[in-house]
């Protein structure tokens, strides 16, 4: 019954959304405030895309049975990724992680290289690994390099892979383990929960929307993915996807090589005399070689092979070039001694040379440079990459978060994923709100970079229902922006009177309360009960992050500019936080203001009293959502004062 409710819900809202936002596009924008009116339409229908995509989540959502038992003798390598983080508190994960029940070899993976951990590892009698020399002066790629170098120094069949707080249950490898019974399983991803969260969430650290009914329902669509830490995955499926990203990369080199070299030729064309037979058969041939390579990469021919019967037919032309300017230079030669052996007056001689000189210089030569470049242009692809450490890098390095874009990249090899509902490790939320917002900065910035550089929308190999559960969650880091517009609509109506709906009130709530009460129906059953309030007020609070985000993705994906990547401290930061948020805040200020203003119309009556009073209830809505900032500013962790650390 509650799947069936579930469904006529998603249904209900996706009719009645697609009934008020056509409606807005045609029938209802005020023209004479476009500049408010426009944003504030496209801030709806980006809403609508939105709750569409997360009611098809919800459509398939997938309760699993419990898997069956592991068979006994699988490897696993269990590891722990550690940065800076203090001794002791990755010594408790190691322990943990040393006493689960199902055999196994533990290691830490320790990017500091500190000897301090080393010895804290062997005093636990567990393994330790660091980077060794081949990765300096090369890109480390943060914690996806820390795990892509452990995998070239273990062996176990399946890798459990854990942050350096979140310590495991002793039965995570008994109760997960099974799922690997299908072979075309490739990662099994648990929920992340934290057991120093304070009463009341002051810092939306938990989760329960997202690792439950969301997970879920990306889970039916098979496209449930990793999310960093208590995750099990298999090697095999890991080495098979490192092994197919290297040759994509060395073909996508090898069709840049050839595009450059089309470019190369087209430009020696253009400088060479249409009548010197020689150099145009010679650029012609070295087309035509292009032109062979390209298609036999299209035929799946080896790359190896291809680059390497391009070389030989260039060096073929090279040669031939080289004997033909040798003879033209030895007929320069004997035509410059002539002239000395008759050389009469030295000025005349002189001026004989510079003449000969001149008549040398402007003859049209072979076209060696063409040659030389396209050359230069195969010699950059580096087969071995030599300007990687290693190069098979399973985990993905093209964001600051590898787990979506590895899991991403799984499923467009056709493996499967599953999301299994059960708490099995323990971690750590921040303790402050700085280092909240850097760590959901981090997230939402990987999330971008992966969309701008991997769009799920265009990936091979997936079905389109998980290239649009992967792009729901891309979509949702957009909301900065619509979240802009949303609290700075009513403050434009209240303050200067301007309403960018141009319609009627009971034409206005005939369309848009059914579409909202609907809406929020979906969401109540679909969170079965678990409060999901303070993400909801965070994910509008926040806004500032999420913008942030995109620009700054947008700025290191097509710029070259860095992200400053932070791991996330595991230890709360001192000093004020208000600062943090004082956007926020100058925004609260505004609403506050114009509240003021419409609850002062209402009272005098000036003005339309249906528009006001909704203008009004949607500050003082405003004003809620960004009060959750206010705890969290003030909050100190654990040993704070209890009332500050209250809901």
């Amino acid at each position: 019954m509650g799947f069936a409710l579930l469904r006529v819900l998603v249904v209900a809202t996706i009719l009645l959304g697609v009934n008020y936002v056509a409606w807005r596009w045609l029938f209802s924008l005020n023209w004479y405030a476009w500049w408010i009116a426009i944003p504030l339409v496209i801030a709806e229908t980006y809403s609508l895309i939105d709750v569409a995509l997360f009611g098809m989540t919800m459509w398939r959502a997938r309760t699993r049975p419990r898997p069956p038992v592991p068979e006994a003798g699988l490897t696993v390598d269990v590891f722990i990724t550690t940065y800076n983080e203090p001794i002791e508190l990755v010594a408790d994960t190691a322990r943990a992680a040393r006493d689960i029940r199902y055999p196994h070899s533990t290691w830490i993976l320790d990017d500091g290289a500190r000897d301090d951990m080393r010895a804290a590892a062997a005093e636990l009698g567990v393994g330790y690994i660091s980077r060794g020399e081949e990765w300096k002066g090369r890109p480390l790629h943060a914690k996806a390099g820390n795990l892509n170098n452990a995998l070239l120094s273990t062996e176990g069949e399946f890798l459990l892979i854990l942050d350096a707080d979140q310590v495991p249950l002793p039965h995570i490898l008994d109760n997960a383990l099974g799922y690997f019974a299908d072979p075309k399983v490739a990662l099994v991803q648990t929920p992340q929960e934290f057991g120093n969260v304070a009463t009341g969430d002051p810092l939306g650290s938990q989760a329960p929307l997202f690792y439950g009914p969301i997970q879920q329902g990306k889970d039916g669509w098979n496209a449930a993915f990793f999310c960093g830490s208590n995750a099990l995955l298999r090697r095999e499926a890991l080495m098979q996807l490192g092994l197919t990203q290297y040759v994509r990369e060395v073909e996508r080199a090898v069709l840049v090589a050839l595009r450059g070299a089309d470019r190369v030729i087209s430009r020696a064309r253009r400088t060479t005399d249409p009548n010197d037979v020689m150099i145009n058969a010679a650029l012609d041939e070295i087309a035509l070689a292009v032109d062979t390579a390209r298609s036999s990469l299209k035929q799946g021919e080896p790359i190896a092979r291809v680059t390497y019967d391009l070389q030989q037919q260039i060096d073929a032309v090279s040669h031939a070039m080289v004997s033909f300017d040798l003879h033209l230079l030895e007929m320069d030669l004997a035509a410059i001694r002539e002239l000395d052996a008759g050389a009469g007056d030295p000025i005349d001689v002189l001026l004989d040379v510079d003449s000969t000189v001149d008549t040398l210089a402007m003859r049209q030569l072979s076209p060696l440079g063409a040659l030389e470049s396209v050359q230069a242009l195969l010699r950059t692809i580096d087969v071995d990459r030599s300007d990687e450490a290693v190069p098979l890098m399973p985990l993905a390095t093209i964001s600051v978060t590898e787990d979506m874009a590895t899991s991403m990249r799984l499923h467009g090899l056709g493996w499967k994923t599953v999301y299994h509902h059960e708490l099995l490790a323990i971690g750590l939320a921040p303790e402050d709100l700085g280092t909240m917002l850097k760590q959901r900065l981090r997230w939402a910035q990987g999330t971008m970079q992966v969309l701008l550089r991997e769009n799920p929308l265009v990936q091979r190999g997936m079905s389109w229902a998980q290239r649009l559960m992967y792009f729901s969650t891309m979509w949702s880091y957009l909301s900065g922006f619509a979240a802009v517009v949303y609290f700075t609509a009513p403050i434009v109506f209240l303050c200067f009177g301007v309403l960018p709906v141009d319609s009627n009130a009971a034409e206005f709530f005939l369309r848009f309360l059914p579409f909202m009460v609907v809406n929020q129906l979906l969401f109540a059953v679909s969170s079965r009960g678990v409060s999901t309030w303070r993400g909801q007020q965070y994910s509008l609070a926040l806004f500032p992050i999420w913008i942030r985000a995109v620009t700054s993705a947008v700025a290191n994906v097509y710029f070259n500019r860095p992200l400053g990547f932070v791991v996330t401290s595991k230890t709360r930061q001192e000093g004020n936080q208000w600062g943090l948020v004082r956007v926020q805040f100058v925004l609260a200020c505004f609403l506050i203001v114009s509240t003021v203003i419409g609850v002062t119309r209402l009272v005098l009556g000036v003005g339309e009293p249906i528009g006001t009073f909704v203008n009004v209830a949607w500050v003082v809505f405003d004003l809620v959502v960004l009060s959750v900032l206010i705890p969290a500013a003030r909050f100190r962790g654990f040993d704070s004062n209890p009332e500050e650390v209250s809901a």
